[in-house]
């Protein structure tokens, strides 16, 4: 949000009458406004990358457990999901072309199921779908390691350093995505 000099008027007429300010001298005030403004965004953006949680978690195709460390040093794109949530399933097209185009630059896809009906649910949509990304079937904990995850689909972006550098709740526009990993990779 842009601050306007008719925006921030009242509030400095509120002083004036108030506190006895002087208007001329309110734009050494509205600089200061401006200034700290800046500083709480930039304190902020600069809080936003964390670790990725670490994880170890059977695969629903087959059940061999597959941890974190195995993509140490690739760009990932966390999605939590559900064989029976509509968003989740319109983004698997999308999921797979990312897939594919980003692999060789060292980017992988990583879904973790939420499904309470167990892998083989997930494996018949794996099937079905020609998913061609991992998919891990999710327990508590990890959903609670990634900040509880209140709504499915939710996505992370995890740069190559192995840091959270973005999260998507919902279902998230191809396009917006694909701008996204580019600029991880």
């Amino acid at each position: 949000m842009q601050m306007t000099k008719a925006a921030v008027r009242p509030l400095m007429e509120t002083f004036s009458a108030d506190k006895g300010f002087d208007m001329n001298k309110g734009k050494g005030a509205l600089r200061l406004i401006g200034l700290v403004l800046c500083f709480v965004v930039l304190s902020v953006q600069a809080q936003g990358a964390v670790s990725m949680p670490a994880f170890s978690l059977p695969a629903a195709a087959d059940g061999a457990v597959v941890a974190s460390e195995a993509y140490r040093g690739k760009a990932m794109l966390i999605t939590f999901f559900a064989t029976w949530c509509p968003p989740c399933l319109q983004e698997i097209p999308a999921l797979k072309e990312l897939q594919t185009k980003f692999d060789p630059q060292g980017f992988a896809v990583v879904a973790l199921s939420v499904d309470e009906g167990g892998a083989g649910t997930v494996a018949q949509l794996m099937k079905k779908t020609g998913i061609n990304y991992q998919v891990l079937m999710a327990d508590q904990a990890t959903t609670r390691n990634f900040g509880g995850v209140a709504a499915i689909p939710t996505s992370f972006l995890v740069n190559k350093h192995g840091q959270v550098v973005k999260k998507y709740p919902g279902f998230v526009p191809h396009g917006l995505l694909e701008r996204d990993i580019e600029s991880v990779l």
